[in-house]
């Protein structure tokens, strides 16, 4: 079986490097926005600002086969699957951001922690995991 991805559109960030991207989401940290492409833009209705999403989004360049790494965090090594890093297996970014902003083609949100032109997959409502039920009332 093979999955097959789709790009929904691209991430716009003020980083252009690896070492200035910030090591994780800071939710304080500077407005990104997430360009929709053309045939995807309808989906964004019903999005509203101060809602909470959850968004996708595929690191490339990346290295795929290492499953030990050292925690950027701690400097102690552990499995790819306990660490945020973007060398993984299936190198898939989550982050759980508010919209600041929607402007038809895209949403405003802040602190990323990808590079401008980050491919994005995919973008659903967050869900609170206590109650399993949208953070959007």
């Amino acid at each position: 079986m093979e999955a097959q991805l789709s790009y929904i559109g691209r991430i716009q960030t003020p980083y252009r490097s690896l070492d200035d991207c910030p090591r994780n989401i800071e939710p304080g940290g500077p407005l990104c926005r997430l360009a929709i492409d053309p045939p995807f833009a309808a989906g964004l209705e019903g999005l509203a600002p101060g809602q909470q999403i959850l968004i996708l989004y595929w690191f490339e360049a990346v290295n795929r086969g290492n499953l030990r790494q050292a925690s950027r965090r701690t400097g102690e090594p552990a499995g790819v699957f306990a660490l945020r890093t973007p060398h993984r297996p299936n190198p898939i970014g989550a982050a759980v951001l508010r919209i600041e902003e929607l402007d038809g083609s895209g949403i405003l949100v802040r602190g990323l922690d990808c590079l401008d032109g980050t491919p994005l997959l995919d973008i659903k409502p967050a869900m609170a995991a206590e109650t399993g039920r949208s953070t959007w009332q």
